[in-house]
């Protein structure tokens, strides 16, 4: 499969269905969080998705590198948010898992990104191997 946009990026897919499920799970919770932890949990998981977007439209690896590790703080700022809800009594413990799961996954195909592209700086610029964005 050809890269042509961050839309492409398989770390960027996964993130964007998790950021869709946590949005609809936000609107279960009590309406005095709205502009507070639903607020902040929305943020933290669109954050992910913007960050690798950013990053992929930087078009020099360092860069891209860099905005993806913001990405990955993120992934982390969110579980945190989740078990903020957890603790609340917003999410049980098996919602809170499932989630955990997921961006467990996300975090896992974002580093093999980061390592991707740190390899990829690396390379020769008369190389076969051409690297999504450089």
């Amino acid at each position: 499969m050809s890269i042509h946009s961050f839309t492409d990026l398989e770390v960027w897919k996964k993130a964007r269905v998790l950021r869709k499920s946590i949005s609809t799970l936000t609107q279960k919770f009590p309406a005095d969080e709205k502009f507070k932890l639903t607020d902040q949990i929305k943020r933290s998981s669109r954050s992910i998705t913007a960050n690798i977007a950013e990053g992929y439209g930087r078009f020099h690896y360092q860069e891209n590198i860099q905005f993806c590790r913001v990405a990955r703080g993120s992934i982390t700022e969110t579980l945190d948010h989740l078990i903020v809800a957890f603790d609340e009594g917003y999410i049980d413990e098996q919602t809170l898992k499932n989630y955990e799961s997921q961006l467990t996954e996300v975090k896992k195909i974002l580093n093999g990104y980061i390592k991707y592209l740190a390899k990829a700086k690396q390379l020769p610029l008369d190389t076969d191997e051409t690297p999504p964005n450089n």
